[in-house]
């Protein structure tokens, strides 16, 4: 990290703050997104309009074209045949609300950002990897309306691959922004030298993995079956696991394989975790471990409620404490000192 200035050194509390204004945004985005997924809202608007589709329908007549629209796709004929008007309001509203916070967020970093970097309040260094997030954030966008497109022709519902990709692709946004309000006014090692911090990168890529695999869960239903615990389907390891062939569609196609790989993810992510919270013995890691194990109760509990809204939303939300936890404990091992101040 260069040296900040004195303006810089000022302005460094505004910079973070608003950074993690920006990561609680996107931590609100997949909330409501988790919620457009379990009330099959999703497909509810069947055009992609970056600046048009910030504006409802506004007269009943206008409420009937995009109903009737979304007549057109199979999700209606298949899953919501008859529904009312009143209903399918609804379903859109959970869809729009979840687009409006995207563009809202657009908006919400990109002029604070070009209000603090022209007045010369961000490092120069740092703006390349906040213009990169800000183009990641628009690849984004892109790549929910592919996910949405594939439910519109000869799908009920999305494909799982696009919304794990669309998942993961938020996180790893939410990440990065994180990463660079805890990067700001450091100076840091630029390779991981020690085991400790070897072990919490894993440790982050482990938990990835797991939300990774979270997705496939969601984008199958997984966790509408086998609502048991610790058995599944009556068994530790059951049967049918690799129905499938050939045998890696399990890993992406068979529910019950999704659920399970979920499962032991959790638990190795439960293992490594205590470990090295057993090694390290700092606050990070202790407060790390203390969110791993809420967020393992939480999934047992939405399995064992068969995925309640609410208590699945909390899961979701969870996950994402939970990475942030991680990233803020590699942080720590990667520090040095603060920048000194150029006078």
């Amino acid at each position: 990290m260069d040296m900040l200035t004195p303006r810089q050194t000022a302005a460094l509390p505004y910079v973070k703050a608003w950074l993690i204004a920006v990561a609680v945004l996107i931590f609100c985005m997949v909330i409501v997104g988790g919620a457009t997924r379990l009330t099959e809202s999703g497909l509810s608007i069947t055009e992609w309009q970056p600046l048009l589709g910030a504006i409802p329908p506004l007269t009943e007549a206008d409420w009937r074209i995009a109903f009737n629209k979304y007549k057109l796709i199979p999700q209606y004929g298949a899953l919501n045949q008859g529904m009312s008007l009143a209903d399918f309001k609804f379903i859109f509203w959970w869809e729009w609300s979840h687009r409006l916070l995207g563009r809202f967020l657009a908006i919400a970093f990109f002029v604070p950002f070009a209000a603090l970097a022209l007045t010369h309040r961000i490092p120069r260094a740092v703006w390349p990897r906040l213009i990169a997030i800000f183009m990641l954030g628009g690849l984004q966008g892109a790549l929910g309306w592919y996910m949405v497109a594939s439910g519109l022709v000869d799908r009920v519902e999305v494909s799982q691959y696009r919304l794990t990709a669309h998942l993961v692709f938020a996180t790893l946004i939410y990440g990065a922004i994180l990463w660079v309000a805890m990067d700001l006014g450091r100076d840091r090692r630029t390779v991981l030298k020690t085991p400790n911090a070897k072990t919490a990168l894993l440790i982050v890529a482990l938990l990835l993995a797991q939300i990774a695999a979270g997705g496939f869960v969601a984008g199958l239903r997984a966790g509408l079956a086998y609502n048991s615990w610790p058995l599944m389907d009556g068994q530790l390891v059951p049967a049918g696991l690799f129905a499938m062939e050939p045998a890696w569609k399990n890993i992406f196609e068979n529910a019950m394989t999704v659920q399970f790989d979920h499962r032991l993810l959790a638990y190795a992510s439960a293992i490594l975790i205590a470990a090295f919270a057993y090694v390290v013995r700092s606050v990070a890691s202790a407060f790390l471990l203390g969110a791993v194990v809420a967020q393992i109760a939480l999934g047992i509990a939405t399995l064992l409620g068969h995925v309640p809204l609410a208590l699945a939303l909390v899961h979701q939300g969870g996950a994402l404490v939970v990475f942030a936890a991680a990233l803020w404990n590699l942080s720590l091992l990667l520090r040095r000192s603060p920048a000194p101040d150029r006078r």
